[in-house]
């Protein structure tokens, strides 16, 4: 049997309908289809989870616990599946001391580096480190910054230790037993306030170090220590984990700052005294990664050329991705998710691993179309080192680099999870698929558009002393509101007008900056309250959040489900009544199995419904509009009747169907389309419009929201804004993981909300967005400090024509 293939057969995990297929190795195989068609449910759902699994079933049982746990996909059967490296666009954990450094190994050879070749020598590699106490600042603890605490804000000096919430911090509150080291130890009257206590007993209550009471009282704890307030919330919960875990309570209470010793560098003075070449550790790691690359290859000695060759390998391939801009001493909570992807790109690229099956989740995301030629010669780094690679993605130019594709669709959900096509990208073009057909028609439209070329003009008015800025294009009708000399970030000094009641778009490469202008104008606006911003950022979702909750139709549905059946609202919803009695409305009964993974299975009572048989039992009919156009009405229902949004042909289609009874498990495993249909001329038809509006008509009613990609999510946060009016929308990256035909209708979208009175701010890469703007402000040249700058503002025709600009070329 040959082994040149990935044979995948009966793959059924979430839409995917029984997919078999094979996929060759050592090879490039992208994987396309509109959002929502099964992609990721295969690739990352079956073919990741099950490599997953398999290695860690090869660690004993008892470091299975502490392993990432996957999902058994629901397959049946993967042969010649290699090991697979998942590089997805999931930020690392915000741990206050992981840096760039730190998260890709290459502060550890720094540190090993000025241990040997440093002068004067203050220790071994480890004393380098900000997270040992040997190399840390003692001040700041190696964080960089320091945490002032509020005293005012953690204690009511108006109350008493005997009065509730004096102490605003969790167990410090009456009875808690944090309160009782206060409240017991005897050193204070209980109903006195803290404003009147002496000098003495404020003293002993706020700055005490560690004592032991002498006679204490009787319900003291005896081998307990008494400590002050504010030593006792530095050590055990400022400078703790608990001060991570409990961040939102926490850090009102406190002022940030950098740290005055260290300066922010985060190492002691010890440290920062031993230098190669009058450059410290913690000056190397605050270079770009540009500039620290050359220092790297000009240092002098003979014992570091080992170690200089490693360092300058893996500084080179995060240059080669494009990261050159970014310093080592960079906080990873502050990355992007495409920039935390191509640091772990850039650290698999130096690897002596092969036959790996490394896996790209939309590697194009966040990325210029300069930086997108940098992303290909990556990943055919990767291929050509001995490794298969597969890659989910939407962006044409990534998809043109494919030895193999895979279309999946032909639509999105229910509608989806089949192989449409299967070859190469010529073969695509012709295929008629839908990726086809968009691709198709955009490499005719750029054949069909001649390029204008650039041409010099002596009249283009400049900013800021910058003559590589030019403004074109006529901009007389819109009103402009002017940001001044702002330094944000890398920001050099910008002034640049905003104009409102249009659509706008705010690009340049990676890292130029282009994000800032839009935080100084959401900080500097004076109707704070106007302003909708949208990121691909959490929105606030919880495990039990789906778009029936979300967009708040779950009330409604329940009410309908209440009122047609004469039964009370509690019967159904999971979380009551109506919970089936075996698994508690979970759905899957979980089995632990001690150090082995949980097995779930699903719940035999219910299949899996959550409901209870006497909540299943109550079926209602669609409360459908009167036929023949006349005055609506909602068969035995309250709820209010609105104008319908679906097609005539859906109603139709949906009218001639004839009526069907569903109950409350199989109303919220409705897609939105179809609920949309159901509930035609409700008010929950009219409040799922503007998911059908953003393309989530796919979506089912009790889809977790944990499933969705940032995209998705984004576009439902879009949606629960869209009955607004008068509002200015600043929205970043919306295109992120969209097809090609997606991009069409989000673009119509914007369009829709500038006619509705609104301003519409978008940061965004994609060029057919670009291409439909009123406006586009270009930021850049480059990344990092070589950005910030204003390069072009004024149309998408004028733009064409600016010489400097670096995105014209892509248009």
């Amino acid at each position: 049997m040959s082994h040149e293939n990935i044979i995948i057969r009966g793959a059924r995990e979430n839409n995917l309908k029984d997919v078999s297929l094979e996929i060759p190795k050592h090879q490039i195989t992208v994987f396309t289809g509109v959002s929502g068609s099964g992609k990721s449910s295969l690739v990352l759902d079956t073919l990741a989870a099950k490599s997953r699994r398999e290695l860690n079933d090869t660690f004993p049982t008892f470091v299975q616990q502490y392993l990432p746990k996957y999902g058994r996909p629901h397959v049946e059967a993967i042969e010649n599946l290699p090991l697979a490296i998942v590089i997805d666009q999931k930020k690392p954990a915000n741990n206050s001391r992981s840096t760039v450094g730190t998260y890709t190994d290459i502060y550890a050879l720094l540190r090993l580096l000025f241990s040997r070749v440093g002068k004067p020598f203050v220790g071994y590699a480890e004393s380098f480190s900000f997270n040992h106490p040997e190399g840390s600042c003692p001040r700041c603890s190696g964080l960089g910054e320091i945490r002032e605490l509020d005293i005012h804000k953690l204690v009511d000096f108006d109350k008493s230790l005997n009065d509730e919430d004096t102490i605003h911090y969790i167990a410090f509150g009456r009875g808690g037993w944090r309160w009782i080291r206060y409240a017991h130890s005897g050193l204070f009257d209980l109903d006195k306030k803290i404003k009147d206590y002496t000098p003495e007993e404020l003293d002993l209550f706020l700055n005490s170090p560690q004592i032991r009471l002498k006679n204490p009282p009787a319900n003291w704890p005896k081998s307990a220590k008494y400590e002050g307030l504010i030593p006792r919330m530095y050590r055990s919960i400022i400078n703790s984990e608990e001060g991570l875990l409990h961040a939102a309570v926490l850090n009102p209470m406190l002022r940030m700052g950098t740290c005055p010793d260290c300066g922010g560098s985060r190492v002691c003075e010890r440290v920062r005294s031993c230098k190669i070449q009058e450059t410290n550790i913690a000056e190397a790691c605050a270079m770009s990664i540009t500039r620290l690359n050359e220092w790297v290859k000009g240092i002098e000695s003979p014992i570091a050329v080992d170690l200089k060759a490693a360092i300058s390998a893996r500084l080179t391939a995060l240059e080669d991705i494009g990261l050159g801009y970014l310093s080592l001493d960079r906080a990873v909570g502050t990355l992007s998710g495409g920039e935390a992807q191509r640091c772990k790109i850039a650290k698999y690229i130096n690897s002596s691993l092969s036959d790996v099956l490394y896996i790209l989740d939309e590697p194009s995301v966040g990325l210029h179309n300069r930086d997108i030629e940098l992303m290909k010669h990556s990943v055919r780094r990767l291929r050509d080192a001995g490794n298969t690679v597969l890659l989910v993605e939407h962006h044409s130019e990534m998809i043109r680099i494919a030895d193999h594709i895979v279309d999946m669709g032909p639509g999105p959900g229910i509608d989806g999870g089949r192989i449409v096509f299967q070859g190469t990208y010529g073969q695509l073009l012709e295929s008629g698929t839908k990726t086809g057909e968009a691709l198709k028609m955009k490499n005719e439209r750029m054949k069909n558009e001649k390029l204008i070329l650039p041409q010099a003009s002596n009249n283009q008015p400049t900013s800021q002393g910058n003559p590589n800025f030019s403004f074109g294009g006529e901009a007389d009708h819109f009103s402009f509101f002017t940001l001044k000399s702002a330094s944000l970030h890398n920001l050099h000094d910008l002034s640049v007008s905003l104009p409102m009641g249009c659509l706008t778009v705010v690009c340049g490469v990676a890292g130029s900056g282009k994000s800032s202008p839009m935080e100084c104008f959401r900080r500097a606006y004076p109707k704070p309250e106007d302003i909708v911003y949208i990121s691909q950022k959490d929105i606030g979702v919880s495990l039990r959040s789906t778009p029936a909750t979300y967009m708040d139709v779950a009330p409604d549905i329940r009410k309908m489900f209440a009122r047609q059946t004469k039964q009370k609202e509690a019967y159904f919803t999971f979380n009551g009544k109506g919970a089936c009695p075996v698994c508690g409305g979970k759905g899957v009964i979980i089995s632990e199995m001690a150090f082995m993974d949980n097995i779930e299975t699903v719940c035999e009572a219910c299949g899996g419904l959550r409901f209870s048989e006497e909540a299943l039992k109550y079926k209602i009919m669609p409360p459908c509009t009167s036929p023949g156009g006349g005055e609506g009405f909602v068969a035995n229902s309250l709820l209010p009747v609105v104008e319908s949004s679906l097609p005539r042909e859906e109603m139709e289609r949906g009218q001639n169907q004839g009526p069907t009874s569903l109950s409350i498990a199989e109303v919220f495993d409705l897609s939105v389309r179809h609920a949309s249909d159901f509930f035609r001329g409700t008010v929950i038809e009219q409040k799922l419009r503007p998911l059908m509006r953003v393309g989530l008509g796919y979506l089912h009613l009790n889809q977790a929201l944990s499933t969705l990609s940032g995209g998705e999510l984004q576009r439902m946060k879009l949606a629960s804004h869209l009955s607004e009016g008068s509002k200015i929308f600043i929205i970043d990256e919306p295109t992120d993981g969209l097809h090609l035909k997606d991009v069409e209708r989000i673009i119509g979208l914007f369009r829709e909300l500038v006619d509705e009175g609104n301003t519409v701010f978008v940061i965004e890469h994609n060029t057919d967005v670009i291409s439909a703007a009123d406006h586009v402000i270009e930021l850049g040249p480059g990344a990092g400090e070589a950005g910030g700058r204003l390069i072009f503002q004024g149309s998408p025709e004028a733009m064409r024509r600016c010489p400097d600009s670096v995105t014209a070329p892509f248009l």
